[in-house]
């Protein structure tokens, strides 16, 4: 028996040092760290427990029978973060330049399906050259079998894609059906067909960078949600971020200690918003004020900057926060600020993550480019995500709140349960001096002096329809309140819903706009 242990020590050795110390100095050599490294910054110290690592390949062909290597390019198991549980796989570049073969599949298929029974986070490491050309066909299926887990696991368990090398062809949309996408810059890229391809089909010359890198991914095509300089940064906020979410959908997210506190005064509030509906400021400044201790993660804070969506804590409970970025084009509704939004209430609601929305909104972005492009399905999806979402949902009202935006942005009217607003609010159907040029076009074209009758007659428009109180006198807005006591409120209102419970009506799914 002492003999077999030291041999099963030995082979241990062999499988933690890796393929080759030549593969291990060409992954140095890229600037890229090894998959237990990487591991070893993503988990607690020391709880790493991994699953099946003396699996090897079965194929043939190609000289596949010669090269059998341990983990076959994948090490797959579980640890803690903050002491809970979470699932891992992560691709060896070193080993088949982390190319998926069936067995290969066989280790993520299990992880995953461990990850689901267990109700614990499931986070990829990817790191790949995609399927494994030498075993054909079989290593497509094995690429099903993991887009099969990912559409059931999803809602249920947080699925987090790290992006630290290539992820080229079908293996991309995994991570595209996880719920959120980390990149690392000149390191990672992930397309569906490479330069060279693209090159032949279209002869457009572009770099990996260039086609599919972190920072194209971060603001052109809305692909990762987050993009970092190197490896260590990019884990640290990995764990950051799952600090913040659930283990899955039968638990809440996790509460902290709070030293903020509850009823602090927000007094700079009143200086940071110009009550000038057509200046523009910081609503991430707005957001730092209320938010315990200034802290908060944004998500896709690079693509669709007129809306921020963002993590972060309210007396040590974890919110949702949506709000209008008047810096960014006057914080319009378009189509790619109505997708960002949309998916981000959908997580919030499937993880049990109560949703503050902060308006300061003009209106959808006019344009033949937005018609055309689908601004009317694509603003749908942001109103369907909130009325079919059942968790807490509080909406603040700053300034504007102007025609479909007002009414998609979680108005009372398609089911928040409280809306507030700041004696700066104006909601109207449009802005006075719109609304004034279609209501008294006639009167305002035969006045003798037409400039100073428009003038009179806005003033009269604001002072009937669009004075701050016209809304709460109707009931569609619960209370104005003052802006320094913002914080306090909301964390009022958000203690009292936390036990909130809403029915929905049986159905085997629904059919939401694409």
């Amino acid at each position: 028996m002492r003999s077999r242990v030291e041999e099963l020590a030995g082979l241990r050795e062999r499988v933690l040092a890796g393929p080759s110390a030549k593969a291990t100095a060409a992954q140095r050599a890229k600037g890229k760290l090894t998959v237990r490294e990487r591991i070893g910054l993503l988990l607690d110290e020391g709880s790493f427990h991994e699953v099946e690592p003396l699996r090897r390949h079965r194929a043939s062909g190609f000289g596949l029978e010669e090269k059998k290597p341990y983990t076959d390019g994948v090490v797959t198991g579980w640890g803690t973060v903050e002491g809970r549980t979470v699932c891992v796989y992560a691709h060896d570049f070193r080993i088949f330049g982390g190319a998926l073969g069936e067995a290969h599949a066989t280790k993520i298929h299990k992880i995953m399906d461990m990850a689901l029974a267990a109700g614990a986070p499931l986070v990829s490491l990817n790191d790949g050259a995609g399927a494994r050309i030498q075993e054909g066909v079989t290593a497509l299926a094995g690429y099903g079998g993991i887009f099969r887990r990912n559409t059931a696991a999803s809602g249920v368990i947080p699925q987090i894609s790290v992006m630290l090398g290539p992820c080229a062809g079908g293996a991309a949309y995994s991570p595209a059906l996880t719920d959120f996408v980390f990149m690392v810059r000149e390191t990672s890229q992930m397309f569906i067909t490479g330069p060279d391809v693209v090159k032949a089909v279209t002869g457009e010359e572009i770099t990996q960078n260039g086609l599919g890198g972190a920072d194209v991914h971060a603001e052109t095509s809305g692909v990762c949600h987050f993009a970092y300089d190197d490896e260590e940064t990019c884990l640290e906020e990995v764990r950051y971020l799952l600090s913040l979410l659930p283990r899955n959908n039968r638990e809440n997210p996790p509460a902290v200690p709070c030293d903020d506190p509850a009823d602090r005064r927000c007094e700079a509030l009143a200086d940071l918003v110009p009550v000038d509906g057509n200046r523009p400021y910081d609503m991430a400044k707005v957001i730092e004020e209320i938010v315990d201790d200034g802290e908060y993660l944004e998500v896709h804070q690079r693509w669709a900057r007129n809306i921020i969506c963002a993590l972060a804590r309210l007396d040590g409970q974890v919110t949702g926060i949506v709000a209008n970025q008047p810096q960014s084009l006057a914080g319009v509704l378009d189509i790619e600020a109505s997708e960002k939004a949309a998916r981000f209430v959908q997580m919030c609601d499937a993880f049990s993550i109560p949703i503050v929305t902060l308006l300061d909104v003009p209106g959808f972005l006019p344009g033949v480019g937005q018609e055309h492009g689908g601004i009317i399905r694509h603003g749908a999806k942001l109103l369907y995500a909130y009325c079919d979402a059942t968790v807490p949902r509080i909406s603040l009202i700053l300034r504007k709140a102007y025609g479909g935006a007002y009414i998609v942005m979680d108005s009372q009217s398609i089911g928040a349960d409280l809306t507030y607003a700041w004696p700066t609010n104006e909601i109207a159907v449009m802005g006075a001096e719109g609304a004034a040029n279609v209501i008294f076009r006639r009167q305002i074209a035969e006045a003798d002096d037409p400039e100073a009758r428009r003038a009179e007659l806005v003033k009269e428009y604001k002072a009937e329809l669009m004075h701050p109180y016209y809304a709460a006198e109707r009931g569609l807005v619960d209370d104005v309140i003052d802006p320094a006591g913002t914080r306090s409120v909301l964390i009022a209102a958000l203690a009292m819903l936390r036990s909130k419970h809403a029915e929905r009506p049986t159905r085997k799914h629904g059919n939401p706009p694409q």
